[in-house]
């Protein structure tokens, strides 16, 4: 038994003013209050375990531990979860509530590691094993919750492309203004309501077929309450699968809200300090951040970059996006840049610079 490394460093103590140091009290005070009456109304813990990613000598594991409530006898949800099913609908995702810094054991390739989940339940953590390449499956235990199991993608060191994909507006097409997707995006109970952006999980597949080793990662703002409906949506519309890589709402030790733009950023420079000799193909769109993550990135890492396709969006998008960012003058980058407003136009652009 070792304890496992978080992936990324536990916050200090708060040090912040006063306001901001009461404003954490408070925060804490309201989960701990939703937690009573969560027990109280005989919600019930659980696990859930996020699809990881990681290399043939360590594997990042995702889980987040919830109280939820119980499914109704005979729902969909209850036949969901005896068919090992664990995704949890929109509302219900909503109406769970973190269980804060309680221990998770991680299983996988014969080790067991302990981390302790954060104060939004969640696990995000490094556990330090030899696996081959390819996929392979990490249990988590939480005190009180049945075992869940995930699967996790182990990238061969010979592998040198990968592929990270925003969400939202790039393989999504969502119809909604951007204030309202983070709402969207916990009460959608049917994910049939989404589209998928046109010719896009058609490139993904010939992205694979042509590199069959590439690992997939979704990186996106979106809060990990909607990870279920995205796997979802994932699955149904024939887009590979990867990793999922989302943020989480409220305090940090310096900010009042999560700043989704860094979440992004970090996760972009993580990747490139772990497999520092593969290349990668980002996918994102112009509305309004993707372009200036992306260019930022690829000046500190351009030799991590193969190219970099951003989508598009139309006129009556864009007003739903709340506007769109400038193309940029990309002449001096030694990045390609790709722009189409879907994956046929994008695939044209990876067969020229021959990625395709």
């Amino acid at each position: 038994m070792e304890l496992a490394s978080q992936h990324t460093p536990q916050q200090p103590p708060v040090t912040g003013n006063k306001a901001f140091r009461l404003a954490h009290r408070v925060s804490d005070t309201v989960i701990g209050l939703r937690l009573k009456a969560a027990r109280r109304w005989h919600f019930i813990p659980q696990t859930i375990a996020y699809q990881g990613y990681g290399s043939t000598s360590w594997v990042r594991v995702l889980g987040r531990v919830v109280l939820t409530s119980k499914p109704t006898p005979g729902s969909r949800t209850e036949q969901a979860a005896q068919n090992g099913n664990q995704n949890i609908r929109g509302w219900r995702a909503f109406t769970s509530v973190p269980i804060q810094f309680t221990e998770v054991e991680i299983e996988i390739g014969g080790v067991t590691a302990r981390v302790r989940a954060d104060r939004g339940g969640l696990v995000d953590t490094v556990v330090q094993v030899s696996l081959e390449p390819g996929w392979h499956t990490a249990e988590l235990r939480a005190e009180g919750t049945e075992p869940v199991h995930t699967k996790v993608f182990v990238i061969s060191p010979e592998t040198t492309l990968g592929i990270v994909s925003d969400i939202d507006d790039t393989i999504m097409v969502t119809a909604l203004p951007r204030p309202f997707l983070a709402l969207w995006n916990t009460f959608v109970l049917n994910e049939r309501a989404r589209m998928a952006t046109p010719g896009m999980a058609v490139l993904m597949d010939r992205l694979l077929v042509e590199h069959p080793d590439a690992p997939v990662i979704y990186l996106s703002t979106g809060p990990w309450n909607a990870a279920p409906t995205l796997a979802r949506f994932i699955s149904r519309n024939m887009y590979p699968p990867g990793a999922l890589l989302l943020t989480d709402w409220g305090l940090t030790n310096d900010r009042w809200f999560r700043s989704g733009q860094e979440h992004k950023r970090r996760n972009l420079e993580l990747l490139a300090e772990e497999f520092p000799n593969m290349r990668w193909l980002l996918f994102g769109d112009n509305g309004q951040h993707d372009e200036a993550i992306y260019s930022h990135f690829a000046r500190q890492y351009g030799d991590r970059v193969a190219a970099i396709g951003i989508r598009q969006l139309s006129t009556g998008e864009a007003v739903l996006a709340g506007g769109h960012s400038e193309t940029g003058d990309h002449t001096d980058s030694s990045v390609p840049w790709i722009y189409s407003a879907d994956g046929a136009g994008m695939a044209k652009g990876l067969q020229d610079l021959k990625l395709l």
